[in-house]
């Protein structure tokens, strides 16, 4: 088998991100990411990775976010040496991410580990910690869009600006095989190209095989202009500031987190009444947004629009955690922007715990919320959560704007593919759960692709290829096909656990509670208490 492709993440799912070449003569990874979602999903983090690290000659990274570079530390502590190609921007951002995640998980870990003793269980390891950090970012070497390089024997590679943040970048791959070059086509995640901050994604043309993203492969989203998503914005602001209470907004801190701030400051200019005072309680953000004051030149803009950032006086940066403490103190109106986006990690957490049973709240979601993740829980509607071991009633308004999200609808994934045409050989279709991947197929075919070069990988699928076809080779998988995109049990287990206690809560006396609990030990075979 001279030429593989294997997919290790994001595969079934949006996170994970992260594909093992074999050419022959070199093994290379394009991408490196964090499992984010379900704690099944989430515990792959913490296993050995399912190849053989040392044999790893290279890693190609499309851009900074942590499902895509977030177990890049993990890859250098079990003793990865090699380069790490990547754009600057992605390379500076990388820089405070990778930071960040190392210093969440020490904490994680700590706050999880005095749990466990409480409860007589072992001790946990984090995946890395923030020493695995500085030898990782000594790895990076930096590469200008359109630059053509060859990093290893018989390959050769070229980043393309694929608009979704700073940095981005869609990889084409040249590998030079016995019978002629095959060239691959990883898209990492692409813009809407409709981002006025961002570039419109590119790519070349005639590929052999492409590796697509496809996070909203089934759904269309409104093409709203930078004025009308302002527009929409002030009303939610409008119908929290009415509700009494603050606006809570979980937050993606590189990219989500400085645009949202530049247009709720240019809304506060248009509508002084609404004006209050915006509380950024994100480290990652704060350091990030100092990426984008020296990295976010806009050539079509002429300017940096990042600048406004530096200097403005209702902005509060949030550093210290008892800066974030304090806020414990304010009622009424006011905004705080916190990660992590998908609710899963970060301050989020505790501003949710403190805030989601009260009624005047408003929880404002913006980006896309992967299955298992308690931001997906939220919009789903749940009445209780669980977040770090307790019960919350959510009573608070959750609200869900999708006009920021930076990747491209399904009619933006058809778009960038045909101009990509021809497709020799197969279009993957990965970075998506199961029902994006399915909608999709049908917008592919319509617009002109056969129906079988559409292929879903699973995770840890590995397939040989040429420059027209390729063929499943078996694999031992790490989890069963078809679980990756999906809730787990533990997830099921928040949810009965929510909806029993509403129930006993509810429950007009205490003998009705009684046969409840009466009932449920029944099924579960327990003893029922005379």
């Amino acid at each position: 088998m001279s030429l593989s492709l294997a997919f290790h993440g994001a595969a079934e799912c949006v996170t994970g991100s992260c594909a093992l070449v074999e050419t022959g003569e070199a093994r290379f990874l394009v991408d490196c990411g964090l499992f984010q979602g379900s704690k099944s999903l989430k515990a792959l983090n913490h296993d050995a990775f399912p190849f053989d690290v040392s044999s790893i000659d290279a890693v190609f990274l499309t851009h900074a976010h942590i499902d895509h570079s977030g177990l890049l530390p993990k890859l250098v502590r079990a003793g990865y040496r090699n380069p790490i190609y990547a754009t600057r921007a992605t390379r500076d951002l990388c820089e405070v991410m990778l930071a960040d995640a190392a210093e969440i998980q020490e904490g994680d870990v700590a706050h999880l580990n005095r749990r466990q003793q409480r409860r007589g269980l072992d001790q946990v390891e984090p995946i890395y910690t923030v020493a695995d950090v500085a030898p990782t970012l000594r790895l990076f070497r930096t590469v200008k869009f359109g630059e053509r390089i060859e990093p290893l024997p018989g390959v050769a590679a070229r980043w393309w600006p694929a608009g979704h943040l700073l940095g981005a970048a869609s990889i084409e791959v040249v590998v030079t095989q016995a019978d002629g070059p095959v060239r691959l086509l990883f898209s990492g995640d692409l813009g809407s190209g409709r981002q006025p901050l961002l570039p419109t994604p590119d790519g070349p043309v005639g590929v052999d095989h492409v590796i697509l993203e496809s996070t909203y492969g089934d759904r269309e989203r409104q093409d709203l202009t930078a004025e009308a998503r302002r527009d929409v914005l002030a009303e939610e602001m409008r119908q929290a500031k009415a509700a009494g209470g603050p606006l809570l907004m979980p937050t993606f801190a590189v990219g989500r987190a400085q645009d949202l701030i530049l247009d709720l400051l240019a809304v506060m200019r248009e509508a002084p009444e609404l004006a209050t005072d915006i509380f950024l309680d994100s480290p990652l953000a704060i350091e990030a947004t100092d990426v984008f004051l020296r990295r976010g030149w806009n050539v079509e803009a002429d300017k940096n629009p990042y600048l406004e950032l530096r200097s403005a006086p209702r902005l509060h940066y949030l550093m210290r955690p008892q800066e974030s403490d304090g806020l414990e103190r304010l009622r009424d109106w006011h905004i705080i922007l916190a990660g992590s986006g998908m609710c899963d990690a970060g301050r989020i957490r505790r501003h949710l715990k403190r805030l989601l049973w009260r009624r005047e709240t408003t929880v404002l979601i913006t980006g896309f919320q992967a299955a298992g993740t308690l931001g997906r829980v939220l919009l789903e509607g749940r009445r209780s959560v669980r977040i770090q071991g307790d019960d919350v009633r959510v009573n608070g308004r959750i609200r869900q704007m999708d006009a920021y999200s930076a990747h491209a609808d399904a009619n933006g994934l058809v778009a960038w593919l045909k101009a990509r045409a021809p497709v020799a050989g197969k279009v993957f279709l990965v970075h998506g759960e199961p029902e994006a991947r399915e909608g999709l197929k049908p917008r592919l075919v319509a617009a002109g692709f056969d129906e079988r070069q559409l292929l879903t990988p699973t995770l840890d699928e590995v397939f040989a290829l040429t420059a027209t076809a390729a063929s499943i080779v078996d694999a031992s998988r790490r989890m069963v096909p078809g679980a990756a995109g999906k809730p787990d049990w533990r997830n099921s287990r928040a949810e009965l656990l929510g909806a029993f206690n509403e129930a006993l809560q509810g429950a007009p006396d205490d003998a009705t509670r009684e046969a409840l609990i009466a009932r449920l030990k029944e099924a579960l075979t327990l003893p029922v208490r005379a």
